[in-house]
């Protein structure tokens, strides 16, 4: 009984661990973008109306990775899409600070 139990929590530790690992660097990149764009606001190198194209743009990123992880899989080509996706991003907030 003791093993099964012990073969049962290794997996569950096993399997959160390659999820956090897979869906890390989309959230991590999100988050820092999300900073970028707060960090624009405050000292005043972004309107209120690029404010909310930004945010915009960002909710439809997190919708789009959610929808990539709704099956439970993030395909190579969902990732590549959503990896388009934040460099473009990335881009709109460089020209909304400068």
């Amino acid at each position: 009984m003791k093993k099964i139990g012990l073969a049962l929590l290794v997996g569950i530790l096993v399997t959160g661990t390659v999820t956090s690992a897979c869906a890390g660097p989309f959230t991590w990149r999100e988050a820092r973008q999300q900073a970028r764009i707060h960090n624009g606001v405050s000292n005043g190198s972004i309107t209120p109306g690029e404010f909310m194209r930004l945010e915009a743009e960002q909710a439809r990123i997190e919708a789009h990775r959610q929808k990539a992880w709704s099956d439970g899989v993030m395909t190579p080509r969902e990732a590549g899409r959503l990896t388009i996706e934040q460099n473009r991003a990335s881009r709109h907030i460089w020209r909304a600070k400068h």
